[in-house]
């Protein structure tokens, strides 16, 4: 341990001293000690992944185009794997810490994640990826800052807040882990979390009179949540780094894996007020408050929180339709978001990707267009640059559903670099699903009920859509993307619902450029861990 923090700051000395001389984008360092600990967030004590100490983790604060420099030492008795959802890792699929890009983190070792946060603005978290370790905690929020010279579409407000929000079991991952490896489904949810605490332990304190930017996601397992806050309006500003139109808004659904940032005048009378988080589309509706907090505050809250909505499918459709682009607004860069004018780009491909709850050899199994993924033995990632065969096979998922039962496959889809793709999600389950793509932002040109159609294009939104990396989809509906192949790498294709997500509703990407050139991918990092049949090949 104490050669490998020697070699760590030997090496962070080196980055420092090359910032200085070239006059790259800043430097941010982080040192993380990845425990276990008790903790209590529903008054019933489990054990929690804690991130130095804490729970939820350290907030990793940036601007655009830095260098994050993130130095995690796994503490645990077993391997463990940091993922950052919604950061595009440019170029950099090395970094991205899911098992087909990652060896895992061995008990006792740590590992330096060097990633950039380029060409990004906006609101994200990062979460523990392997073994459903995501059901102990280890999340934490990540916000990406403007560059100084680059307006933003509103007043700098006077605070800067940061909920996660989500679904919450009382027993331990473990235990959850050995249901699901049964060949069994989870038990609905014991509670709901905000920022790590069940209800009124948590306060936000405002001053009267002043304006407040509150960044939420949604860090659960398996439920889309509202949001809300008694007595006062939500002005939507930005979904996943794109600044929106700024509608006003009584309370917003946030699916599984999304985040957005809305801003809220402390406008009411002085006093406390309830700010609440409840599940949606769920016959049991779950609550959890937290108090926003007048400074002036002449009485605490008092009487039920205010209600919202709860099974309401098309009321949640058309505010998601209302998510629009502001065309104006500059966003990472000074040129203006609706200057990349997607609408007019042919589209090169369609993927049809439907999702499914086959069982598979007696065991509940979760699937796309059929296939239900499986880990392979080593990173698929690793198998492609080293070219060691056998780990997986280009086209193992096909483009559109087959309409079969499910099988078991490490399922890897092939694409080219550049090319513009249409992406059709269709559910034709009574849940909602919620999807997310790595590396890669997409336009949601279009959702809606039934069966999705070629007609169906004659109404997507072809002009000022949001771009996010993370949708939901319907009941028995479909979403419909148009998404940009920019980014060359091993790109993971995954449900937001872990438990879907652990029993193989996912797949890999794999963007390919014949190029070989640092012009489209980063090498693979000299500090790079090497697991499986990749041990014993040289860097």
């Amino acid at each position: 341990m104490g050669y490998s923090r020697k070699l760590v700051s030997l090496t962070l000395l080196v980055v420092l001293l090359v910032t200085c001389v070239s006059g790259e984008d800043p430097y941010r360092f982080y040192t993380w000690n990845v425990t276990y600990g008790d903790i209590y967030p529903l008054g019933v004590k489990q054990q929690g992944i804690l991130i130095n100490g804490q729970f939820p983790g350290p907030q990793i604060d940036s601007v655009t185009n830095d260098n994050l420099i993130v130095n995690v030492f796994n503490s645990l008795n077993e391997p463990f794997l940091f993922t950052w959802n919604g950061v595009f890792q440019r170029r950099n699929s090395w970094q991205d810490g899911v098992f087909g890009t990652n060896c895992p983190i061995p008990p006792g070792q740590n590992f330096t994640y060097v990633l950039q946060v380029k060409d990004q603005i906006g609101s994200y978290f990062y979460f523990p990826s392997l073994a459903f370790h995501r059901a102990a905690g280890g999340y934490g929020g990540i916000k990406i800052a403007s560059r100084p010279l680059i307006p933003v579409p509103f007043p700098p407000p006077a605070g800067d807040f940061t909920i996660l929000a989500g679904d919450w079991y009382k027993r331990n991952h473990t235990d959850l882990r050995a249901i699901l490896d049964s060949g069994s489904d989870l038990p609905f949810p014991d509670g709901l979390l905000i920022n790590g605490h069940g209800s009124n332990a948590y306060t936000f304190m405002v001053n009267q009179g002043n304006t407040y930017r509150f960044r939420i996601s949604n860090v659960g397992l398996t439920t889309s949540i509202n949001f809300r806050i008694q007595g006062h309006k939500l002005l939507l500003v930005e979904v996943e780094g794109i600044h929106t139109i700024q509608n006003t808004y009584d309370s917003l659904d946030i699916h599984l894996g999304q985040s957005l940032s809305v801003l809220v005048i402390a406008d009411q009378p002085p006093k406390d007020y309830y700010i609440v988080v409840s599940t949606r589309f769920t016959s049991q509706v779950l609550t959890a408050t937290s108090i926003l907090h007048y400074s002036n505050s002449a009485a605490s809250v008092s009487g039920p929180p205010p209600g919202g909505p709860t099974v309401q499918i098309d009321w949640s459709l058309e505010q998601a339709r209302s998510f629009r682009r502001n065309l104006t607004a500059s966003g990472p860069r000074p040129n203006p978001q609706g200057s990349y004018h997607y609408g007019l780009i042919n589209t090169t491909r369609t993927i049809r990707l439907q999702n499914s709850a086959p069982i598979i050899n007696g065991k509940q199994r979760y699937a796309v267009n059929s296939v239900s993924f499986i880990p392979p033995d080593t990173p698929l990632k690793l198998a492609d640059h080293f070219k060691i065969p056998g780990v997986f096979s280009l086209g193992s998922i096909p483009d559109s559903p087959t309409g079969s039962g499910g099988y078991l496959q490490t399922s890897v889809m092939a694409a080219d670099f550049r090319d513009f793709i249409e992406v059709v999600f269709e559910n034709p389950e009574d849940s909602v699903q919620s999807w997310h793509i790595d590396g890669h932002h997409f336009f949601v040109v279009g959702m809606d009920g039934g069966q999705w159609s070629d007609a169906s294009r004659l109404n997507y939104n072809l002009r000022d859509t949001i771009s996010p990396s993370t949708i939901q989809v319907y009941p028995k509906s479909w979403t419909a993307v148009y998404m940009p192949l920019d980014n060359v790498g091993m790109w993971n294709v995954r449900s937001e619902n872990w438990v879907r997500q652990y029993l193989g509703q996912q797949f890999y990407l794999r963007v390919y450029s014949p190029a070989n050139s640092w012009r489209d991918e980063y090498p693979i990092p000299s500090n790079a861990l090497l697991c499986g049949r990749a041990v014993g090949h040289r860097i």
